[in-house]
């Protein structure tokens, strides 16, 4: 009998790729079945060989219930404001979903996130991209920034060229607040972000990463965005560093 509840995602049938970015707190108690879901989704990916990048934004405004997020950043909180006016909705909550761009619901539907990623990975990609990581910190406290090379023909006007530095398997026990007493296990966790316009043929981005950061755990994310419908038309993603066997 089929499990409703599987994140597992068929094999697409086009060429396409969905960027599944999760708006979330370690402030909101309604966040960690949503964490775990986009743990589960990456995981799937990996196993599968599946082009589905996901990405854990920490957003600040529920630092004021009494747990200060340590991932979190006034940068994400805005950057979840710009999608809520693109949607029209000028609303903003945890936990948030939104894949590709264009399709947003709450972060802790399986049954939709599912669907919309099936949908995604079925449309074929108009924009390729690739990514290779030029320098990279050696390890936790290196204080080493992340200098990323990216090849890109013809981006299309009005694009932003988005680049994440992602963490896996962070755990976090949460003293105060609404999940005061539980310990927290993240995936994918942003730890680095920034947006620039995209040179054609391509160019190179360094990111200032914190000097805790493992590369053993870590990936970088890129991926093509509209800046006025917010639509993404190219992604790819590499890891730091090849894990030790």
């Amino acid at each position: 009998m089929t499990d409703p509840a599987r994140t597992d995602v068929p094999p697409p049938s086009g060429s396409g790729f969905a960027v599944v970015e999760l708006f979330t707190s370690q402030g909101c108690e309604s966040c960690p079945p949503a964490e775990e879901m986009l743990g589960e989704i990456e995981r799937d990916a990996r196993r599968r060989g599946e082009p589905v990048y996901a990405l854990g934004f920490h957003v600040d405004y529920w630092d004021y219930l009494g747990w200060p997020d340590p991932f979190g950043d006034g940068a994400y909180s805005a950057r979840q404001q710009a999608y809520a006016r693109a949607f029209g909705s000028g609303q903003l909550y945890t936990p948030q979903m939104v894949v590709n761009g264009t399709v947003e619901f709450v972060g802790s539907d399986r049954r939709r996130a599912t669907d919309v990623i099936t949908s995604a990975l079925a449309e074929a990609a108009t924009t390729p991209l690739a990514l290779t990581v030029a320098d990279a910190p050696e390890g936790p406290d290196g204080g080493h920034p992340v200098v990323v090379d990216y090849r890109i023909d013809r981006p299309p006007a009005r694009a932003v060229l988005n680049v994440a530095v992602v963490e896996r398997d962070l755990t976090t026990d949460v003293a105060r607040g609404e999940n005061a007493g539980r310990t927290l296990r993240q995936d994918n966790v942003v730890r680095a972000f920034t947006s620039v316009t995209p040179d054609d043929g391509g160019g190179r981005i360094r990111l200032d990463v914190p000097a805790e950061l493992d590369p053993r755990r870590a990936s970088v994310i890129g991926y093509l965005q509209h800046e006025d419908d917010k639509a993404v038309v190219g992604a790819a993603a590499v890891d730091l560093t090849t894990p030790p066997a």
